[in-house]
């Protein structure tokens, strides 16, 4: 008869070595009840609960740990150790909590000291976030094993298919995402720190990388295996930078354009987690659809050359039918004279006279980006000079899209004088009247000051001449640009105007990027974000911005919010200022990990 002892841990096999728990080697600081009762609350104000137990129904077995507790506790993660890893979320569920705030996230009483209890303690806690990442998953596989290629495409499918259960799944998940970002702006809304938004935002895409290996083939026998993050892919900035493996984040910044007065809170209004380089103009417009349930008005949409690339069904008239107007920027080989509709020529995204000056309309052809982003006096004089020759915007688009623009030449206040126009529409001379020349105002209004419109030589007959100058305005449809309607945008290009909007929203959004990408929270760093799969990816990105959007928020109002100024709406939570100071004792810059 054997007299040895049974082992207290289990088995020494490879996953019980990855997955085994460590008890604290000291005790630590316990988390204020006033900072897990911010986060409860906010997890309560996202909605998100009942969509999850909704979609969760009666399952078999155990009911197990609470999943609100388990994202609560992730969220305490990503605000006390800027990570969103699982195991520094289930070591304060274990540790750093009094026992008012386990008994409040229905988390049970452990023994530190034993070794058991610890251990049961953490598969719980895996257990439940693989529940919640499993009814949210269109595919689900096992995600600690790499598939033969030909495998993980057939499951990838199910991100991009119109299957109704697929479709359901995937809608799910961004609402749980859009939910939680937006929770944070909703409680802004709701204290009056956004009134002084206009509706401007910028949307960009940026990497989150994951700690996953890219595809590779197989040395014994050349297969291709495929990554465990299955729909993962490179993605590749427009710096110089090298393409990094994982998944692209695009986010809406609420900004500001130069001329914007007041100040508000830098937030991110959404977020989607997809694929790099897929769907990037449907993507922008899912985090743009929202805002206006949010009663958050809409003005500029400022993005980059990679959403002036998309379909024009695929970004721009969707964000105009939302209400956006939109401030591009172009490659080198879309610069000048783009097309033309009705005989007016879009140049630089503006519909213009078809008879402006070459040296004019071609002033941007072929110059690089550098020419572009610091422009000489001889080009801003150029871009001024196109100013009159632009067709004036007559009437606003209505619900079908369609606009009606004037030629320069019409109307009371014409901002050229053009033979043709003249000819055409019989206007006689112009009667004589005095001006007084040290008026600036009466000297640009002359018709003698105003540019001239040169006729072709030869010059063309009445019936050869283009619709705009047979008829003072044009009605423009969305189809009668086509594909190229993509490049319309509502500012003149370089224009001082486009310098204001574009640059100044482009800077902000660039700024967010770089603040999700910092010291505290790291975007960037995939060691933040271990688990797999991208349902999981997705559930702690939105997080980790949830957060960030809570630090922007709680550091404006104590920057701009007088401290004997009440919130306008009393019934939101708010952390006592004693504990919103996170310098850790050490004197870093974070609080430390908790061991």
């Amino acid at each position: 008869m054997s007299t040895a002892k049974p082992r207290a841990w289990p088995p020494r096999t490879t996953r019980a070595r990855a997955t085994r728990p460590r008890p604290p080697a000291k005790q630590t600081a316990q988390i204020p009840d006033a900072v897990v009762s911010h986060y409860v609350r906010l997890l309560d104000d996202s909605g998100i609960m009942p969509l999850i137990h909704a979609e969760l129904g009666q399952r078999p077995g155990p009911p197990g740990l609470p999943i609100a507790a388990v994202l609560t506790c992730l969220l305490l993660s990503i605000n006390h150790t800027g990570k969103t890893t699982l195991v520094e979320a289930w070591r304060i569920a274990a540790f750093c909590l009094t026992a008012a705030a386990r008994h409040r996230l229905g988390l049970p009483d452990i023994n530190p000291e034993d070794i058991h209890q610890v251990l049961a303690s953490s598969r719980r806690f895996y257990r439940a976030f693989d529940r919640l990442t499993t009814v949210l998953d269109p595919a689900r596989h096992d995600r600690r094993t790499r598939l033969p290629q030909h495998q993980a495409d057939a499951l990838a499918t199910a991100w991009e298919n119109d299957d109704p259960a697929h479709s359901h799944k995937r809608e799910l998940l961004q609402d749980i995402v859009t939910a939680l970002v937006l929770t944070p702006v909703r409680w802004a809304k709701g204290r009056g720190y956004l009134r002084h938004f206009r509706g401007d935002v910028g949307i960009d895409t940026t990497a989150a990388p994951v700690f996953a290996r890219p595809p590779r083939a197989r040395r014994s026998t050349g297969e291709l295996i495929a990554s465990t993050e299955i729909t993962a892919g490179w993605h590749h900035s427009a710096g110089n930078g090298p393409p990094e493996y994982g998944y692209s984040a695009t986010l809406t910044v609420a900004a500001r354009t130069r001329s914007t007065p007041g100040s508000f809170p830098q937030l991110a209004l959404g977020l989607v987690l997809d694929t790099p380089h897929k769907h990037i103009g449907a993507d922008a417009i899912t985090t743009l659809r929202p805002l206006a349930g949010l009663g958050l008005p809409a003005a500029f949409a400022v993005v980059d050359r990679a959403y002036t690339d998309q379909a024009a069904d695929h970004f721009a008239r969707p964000a105009r039918e939302l209400g956006y107007k939109l401030a591009l920027d172009y490659k080198v080989d879309q610069r000048g004279v783009q097309g033309s509709a009705h005989g007016a020529l879009l140049i630089d995204g503006s519909p213009a006279c078809p008879l402006m000056p070459d040296r004019l309309a071609q002033a941007t052809t072929g110059l690089d980006d550098a020419a572009i982003r610091a422009p000489s006096e001889e080009l801003t004089a150029l871009i001024a000079a196109r100013e009159p020759y632009l067709l004036r915007l007559k009437q606003s688009a209505n619900t079908g899209g369609t606009l009606r623009f004037q030629c320069p030449a019409a109307g009371t206040s014409p901002s050229v004088t053009c033979p043709h126009f003249d000819r055409l529409h019989e206007r006689g001379p112009i009667r004589a009247t005095a001006v007084d020349l040290t008026d600036a105002r009466q000297r640009a209004a002359h018709p003698a000051a105003k540019p001239r419109v040169l006729p072709p030589a030869p010059d063309h007959k009445t019936r050869e001449l283009p619709k705009i100058c047979h008829q003072q305005t044009i009605t423009l449809h969305p189809d009668d640009l086509g594909h190229l309607d993509k490049f319309r945008q509502d500012l003149a290009y370089l224009s001082p105007s486009w310098r204001g909007t574009y640059s100044t929203v482009r800077a902000m959004t660039e700024g967010l990027n770089g603040r999700l990408k910092g010291h505290d929270l790291d975007l960037s760093d995939p060691k933040n974000r271990l688990a797999h799969g991208r349902v999981a990816q997705t559930i702690l990105v939105a997080l980790l911005v949830t957060v960030a959007n809570d630090h922007f928020l709680d550091a404006w109002r104590h920057t701009h919010q007088p401290p004997d100024e009440p919130d306008a709406s009393a019934e939101t939570f708010e952390i006592p200022a004693e504990h919103l100071n996170r310098t850790p004792l050490t004197g870093r810059s974070r609080p430390s990990p908790i061991p």
